[in-house]
């Protein structure tokens, strides 16, 4: 499975952050330690939504979607 998800900081509940892994706790902890540089001054972070795709490139598809202006609407509206 491949997870897109979206992830709302604690800090700065504003914030949020939309991306793809394999494994999300991983991922989440990766966050969670700055690790990750778009994330690392707004920690900590929980997951706020996730979806799980069987399909690889659908999920890829859809990060991209929920990155666009109509994606992020549409994710601030029903996600």
């Amino acid at each position: 499975m491949t997870y897109v998800y979206i992830l709302r900081s604690l800090q700065t509940p504003e914030r949020f952050y939309v991306g793809v892994t394999r494994d999300l706790q991983s991922r989440l902890t990766r966050h969670n330690a700055g690790e990750v540089s778009h994330t690392s001054k707004f920690v900590p972070w929980e997951i706020k939504t996730y979806l799980a795709f069987s399909d690889k490139e659908q999920a890829f598809a859809f990060e991209k979607y929920l990155k666009s202006a109509s994606g992020g609407a549409f994710a601030t509206k029903r996600l």
